[in-house]
């Protein structure tokens, strides 16, 4: 029986268009393409669940086929719930360890300096892949020794003095891996007379709906829109996040895919760099230092989902001495856990390789861009540092903020 509410891949009008631009169907005769897993076969798998095959696993889920879709079909979504209903799927260790981002956070800061050594271990890593399927080629993201929430409850009180306040949703990748990009965020929006509101939020839930833990990822949504409505209240206070990935799975899965009332919360979650540019906008541009610097800017596939390029781009023009250069855009194939598996590794770095080559050629002093896992990919495949916008905005606000250029960060 077809679900009558469930009907979008039958707005697919068979262009194909998504086929072409997907990137894991370029590099790979595995997949088919977001049209053949996506909207065709769904029609086939309403009238029988059995209709699935080992091809949706290779859906890195970067969404580049919704981007470009002109029907305005969620054809990402659509093979993420086929993926996820498949009766014979099996969750596996290795992806229950990829989307526990908390416990694996909060279990690695305590122990930084030993999970920092040991992960960098060329052995250990070799036996992680015979035993749990993680590519040994692959480097780990280094921890932080401590988090960002902790180093946030020092901040309470004197965040409650500040006349205008936004929520702040920072996501595992700052509070495990980089606080110091937080603590930017802090003394950006505190330069403008904004103060900081944290909550006890959870993961997004991104890693759990890319490893097909729905019901999980159901209860983080749950979790986080209950905290962050209680945070703002009956205010139009916004949520800002500096993870673009953050951002897509509050704005657009938590109500299209995990099927969340978003209603307590719709209208005011906001990427940071969109927020700071209307705050711009609307009141006097702060002094900026000059940064001469040539930045290569990476546009993430989720946030060309969600049409805010526009604003991390325009803000970053606002920095004077900058030259930015433009990346064509291209996704740089690590998609959050999918490029840390076995079986993804190669496709991972053949998705990425003209985005590294664009690099390589154009030899920036850095690398900008709103994602993390674009940043482990680049970092892990050039020899530049990548940086977070705000970090450069903070640096030519004259906040505490060390930009080290063409420093290779994470090791191979």
């Amino acid at each position: 029986m077809i679900n009558l509410d469930n009907i979008s891949f039958d707005h697919c009008i068979k262009c194909t268009v998504c086929t072409v631009y997907c990137p894991v169907a370029r590099v790979t005769h595995l997949y088919p393409g977001p049209k053949f897993s996506g909207p065709d076969t769904e029609r086939l798998r309403i009238k029988n669940p059995d209709l699935l095959d080992d091809s949706l696993k290779y859906c890195s889920n970067c969404k580049r086929c919704e981007i470009v879709c002109p029907s305005d079909v969620n054809i990402a979504d659509i093979i993420r719930l086929a993926s996820a209903n498949n009766p014979k799927r099996k969750l596996s260790l290795r992806d229950l360890i990829l989307s526990s981002t908390d416990l694996i956070g909060q279990v690695a800061t305590r122990t930084a300096v030993i999970v920092n050594w040991t992960m960098k271990l060329s052995p250990l890593r070799r036996l992680m892949q015979l035993i749990l399927g993680l590519s040994h080629e692959r480097a780990f993201p280094q921890y932080a020794s401590s988090s960002f929430s902790k180093w946030a409850v020092g901040l309470i009180q004197t965040q409650e003095t500040y006349p205008e306040k936004v929520v702040y949703f920072h996501g595992c990748y700052v509070n495990y891996n980089d606080p110091d990009l937080g603590k930017s965020v802090v003394q950006v929006l505190n330069r403008l007379n904004i103060g900081v509101v944290t909550t006890a939020e959870k993961c997004c839930g991104i890693p759990l709906i890319s490893n097909n833990r729905l019901e999980e990822a159901k209860k983080h949504a749950r979790h986080n829109i209950d905290v962050l409505k209680k945070a703002v209240g009956d205010s139009d206070m916004k949520i800002v996040l500096t993870s673009s990935s953050c951002c897509l799975a509050l704005d657009h899965e938590y109500e299209n895919l995990l099927e969340m009332d978003t209603t307590s919360i719709q209208g005011q979650i906001e990427l940071i760099t969109k927020f700071l540019y209307e705050a711009f906008e609307q009141e006097e541009t702060p002094s900026l230092k000059p940064l001469n610097l040539t930045v290569a800017y990476h546009a993430p596939c989720h946030l060309e989902r969600m049409g805010g390029v526009v604003y991390t781009v325009e803000l970053l023009k606002k920095i004077p001495g900058l030259n930015l250069r433009f990346l064509h855009s291209e996704c740089c194939g690590i998609s959050g856990t999918y490029g840390f598996k076995e079986e993804n590794y190669a496709i991972s770095q053949a998705i990425g390789q003209n985005l590294f080559d664009q690099i390589n050629d154009l030899k920036p002093d850095l690398v900008v861009t709103d994602c993390e896992t674009c940043k482990w990919q680049i970092e892990f495949n050039t020899a530049y540092q990548v940086v977070h916008p705000i970090t450069l905005l903070a640096k030519a606000m004259g906040c505490q903020n060390i930009l080290k250029t063409g420093e290779k960060k994470t090791g191979s």
